[in-house]
């Protein structure tokens, strides 16, 4: 992005002493460029931390159109879906949504066949004033367009980026640009990024004889769930001697090298197949005694580590069936007092942290909708036997939002306003070159404000013109 700057910078010295229309055309699309730049990379840095309310998607999934092509975007979100329209800010500055002077509206989607001053921002919002991500369309009226990913890309995600074209070409081959740098020539015209990094995000165009393509921004956003995860079946913490259960070791992509590993009660360290259980695969059958209880987790040979979830092997009449994997805020889940043999009376007493909550006739107890409060150590007795204790692990869901994405932005730079009179007294006081870029920093939010703050735009309008 520095870069960009500075070519900008260069590009505005050229076009003030020689005048050259070539140069006033290429400053237009550095300018355009960075400005999705910064808009882009700001949203994308606070998705990665935040999750919202709504979703918007794009199909097909890419970032830039030829003329008169279809797209549908749709508003994908948690619970009722009334009320959510899709929004766009054109690179002109227009604001509107779906149905008034663009779009077909259908249901919480919109369909829009497009043309170049479609071009923008586009997102979803409710009657409430909640946004969902933003994602950047272009509309290009030349003969080459790059297809890449309207949307975030995970990392370790295959992608391909395909130069396009109007009309059929007796020549496919493409050179691809990231950052403005050549990375790569493929005859195909297409190019395949096995598995997307981190290093991978970036501003991307093709191009193809003399054509070229416009640039769009693709976001990379880190994994969030661990490499692998040790499942047990059935999914129970309690066991009765001689019971059999099943550990599998769901690895994200090659599970080879990853073993089912435990720690007994008596504190002897080893993997399945050493004195204990039948590996297959990544997975491990047992048949277990009393002293197989303990805790088991999956174990790569590097040295990676997944979930790891606590088994009890009782020798007794009653058991407690309880998750051994943690459940979601929400689940329903249910208890059970399972006992050897069949009882005349299957009336249980439940208990959480020593304290009885329930008695159930039917020795099952169930929570309909578990929250957080009900995380903790339970148990159940019948008559006077007892289960063993087993801990209940409640996991949070995605957290919403508590303030939308443009409202957030906008307090960032709204509630910097010591930062935009120091930008407007440095110009003032500098009639150099400083002040091109000074003067430029303002332009860049004013474009920020323009896409996720229009209602406070004006702010940073007049004190452009404060400026100039």
């Amino acid at each position: 992005m520095k870069a960009l700057e500075i070519e900008i910078v260069e590009l505005m010295t050229l076009v003030e002493t020689t005048g050259d229309r070539g140069h006033t055309q290429a400053l237009k699309r550095r300018k355009a460029a960075l400005a999705d730049l910064l808009g882009i990379r700001a949203q994308g840095a606070l998705v990665r931390n935040l999750s919202l309310p709504a979703s918007l998607r794009v199909s097909p999934d890419r970032s830039q159109f030829f003329k008169y092509e279809s797209v549908s975007l749709s508003c994908e979100v948690q619970g009722n879906s009334a009320g959510w329209r899709v929004v766009r800010n054109t690179e002109r500055g227009i604001l509107s949504e779906c149905n008034t002077d663009w779009g077909k509206q259908q249901g919480s989607s919109c369909i829009a066949s497009l043309k170049p001053s479609d071009s923008g921002v586009y997102w979803c919002e409710s009657g409430s004033g909640e946004h969902s991500n933003a994602v950047n369309i272009t509309v290009h009226a030349g003969a080459v367009i790059l297809e890449s990913p309207a949307l975030p890309v995970t990392e370790g995600d295959s992608v391909t980026l395909r130069c396009r074209y109007l009309g059929t070409l007796s020549n496919l081959t493409a050179d691809f640009y990231k950052d403005g740098s050549p990375i790569r020539t493929e005859s195909t015209g297409e190019m395949t990024i096995p598995a997307v990094s981190e290093s991978d995000e970036g501003l991307y165009k093709c191009t193809n004889s003399e054509r070229e393509s416009p640039e769009s921004w693709m976001t990379v956003t880190a994994s969030l769930s661990p490499p692998v995860s040790l499942s047990v079946s059935p999914d129970r913490s309690q066991f009765f001697e001689f019971e059999r259960v099943s550990l599998s070791c769901e690895v994200q992509g090659n599970s080879a090298g990853w073993r089912v590993v435990r720690n007994t009660l008596r504190g002897n360290l080893s993997e399945c197949n050493i004195d204990w259980g039948n590996p297959q695969g990544s997975s491990c059958i047992m048949s277990l005694i009393p002293s197989d209880s303990g805790v088991y987790w999956c174990e790569s040979g590097s040295g990676e580590h997944s979930n790891a979830v606590n088994i009890t092997v009782h020798v007794g009449a009653v058991i407690l069936e309880s998750p051994a994997l943690p459940v979601t805020e929400g689940d329903s889940v249910t208890l059970r007092c399972r006992y050897q043999g069949t009882p005349s009376d299957l009336t249980a007493d439940f208990y959480k942290d020593g304290s009885l909550i329930r008695t159930e006739t039917t020795g099952e107890m169930t929570i309909p909708a578990v929250s957080e409060s009900d995380e903790g150590l339970y148990k159940c007795t019948n008559s006077e036997r007892e289960s063993p204790e087993s801990w209940m692990t409640v996991t949070g869901p995605v957290p919403v939002l508590s303030m939308s994405l443009p409202r957030l932005l906008c307090s960032l730079l709204v509630g910097s306003p010591y930062l935009l009179v120091t930008i407007i007294l440095l110009v003032k006081c500098c009639r150099s070159k400083a002040q091109v870029v000074l003067y430029w920093i303002s332009k860049y939010m004013a474009t920020l404000m323009n896409y996720f703050c229009v209602e406070q735009v004006i702010v940073l309008k007049k004190s452009e013109a404060e400026i100039t």
